[in-house]
């Protein structure tokens, strides 16, 4: 993939590193305003999926709204509340914490992980950042009488349904299938089709995209948690849906139907959110000031920052 420039980090006054990536920025009514590399190209949009697996499983019965619908969309950080949360969803369709096939895995936020450590827990299916959205999709196999043993298995009902929902709203084929991180089934589209998919959520008149839509941007902790990015982006952009997914991967839309997605061509974290914020600058969207950068570190205090680089900062 032919990757641009997208950010700079910089260690005081010296250019220290660089990261690539694509990015699509779409204005209101669909029409690519920014395109930077090549967003047109298949990429895994990994948890950027998830509001959009979600919409699959509404639309097949799936009875979620408020938190427990954010939650089914979230990659959370594992605190106290979405791991109750979780558990809700699985106990309302009659099952426990051990129905859960994602991966065993501990908290990912940090004031999480500590007090879990703390506590001697180990990791567990629950803990595992996935877990809100494997719940839904047990609670979505009880529903329509599918099995639940195997509903992790590419051939189920369920990925088929989520297959055809996402090709819908990106409005391309799936070109690339493998294995995401929590062990579900994972579909490649380009950031361009993620892009259009966040646009429709946002701005269809369909009532379970406007489900999802509110229960993202009204419930914002539920997605990701204390201290993330993502929830800081709902919480300061009124009706954003934003999703954060992993391998650098981000996509936000707005109520008004301006979208973004984009892809760290190394993968790092630290140079999404940058980038996206920048793209959405772009756009005339006025985005978190405490997002426009990442801060570098120099004996624990910051010494620089990653910034956007040219191409994004128009």
């Amino acid at each position: 993939m032919a990757h641009e420039l997208v950010a700079e980090v910089w260690r005081g006054d010296f250019l220290e590193s660089v990261h690539h990536g694509s990015v699509v920025a779409l204005g209101p009514g669909g029409d690519a305003e920014l395109l930077v590399g090549q967003p047109e190209q298949v990429t895994y949009p990994r948890s950027s999926n998830k509001p959009v697996q979600v919409l699959a499983m509404l639309r097949h019965g799936l009875a979620l709204d408020g938190e427990l619908l954010a939650l089914a969309c979230a990659s959370h950080s594992g605190e106290d509340f979405h791991v109750a949360g979780a558990t809700r969803i699985l106990a309302d369709a009659g099952l426990t914490p051990d129905a859960l096939r994602c991966t065993p895995d501990l908290p990912v936020g940090e004031a999480a992980l500590r007090a879990h450590l703390a506590a001697g827990r180990d990791k567990a299916p629950v803990y595992m950042n996935c877990s809100g959205k494997h719940a839904a999709m047990l609670a979505t196999c009880v529903v329509n009488d599918w099995p639940t043993g195997s509903y992790l298995d590419p051939a189920h009902p369920l990925h088929s349904a989520i297959r055809e929902t996402l090709e819908e709203l990106a409005g391309e084929r799936v070109g690339a299938e493998g294995v995401d991180g929590c062990g579900a089934p994972l579909f490649g589209i380009s950031l361009v089709g993620l892009a259009r998919a966040f646009a429709r959520l946002t701005t269809s008149g369909d009532e379970p995209e406007r489900r999802i839509a509110h229960a993202m941007s009204t419930h914002p902790e539920w997605v990701g948690g204390t201290g993330r990015d993502v929830t800081a982006l709902m919480r300061a952009i009124p009706g954003a849906v934003a999703k954060d997914g992993a391998e650098g991967v981000y996509a936000i839309a707005l109520p008004t139907g301006e979208a973004v997605a984009c892809k760290i061509a190394d993968g790092s974290s630290r140079a999404r959110a940058v980038v996206l914020v920048a793209a959405l600058r772009r756009l005339g969207v006025a985005a978190p000031e405490e997002l426009a950068t990442f801060p570098v570190l120099g004996h624990g205090r910051p010494v620089g920052a990653v910034r956007p680089a040219a191409v994004l900062r128009g």
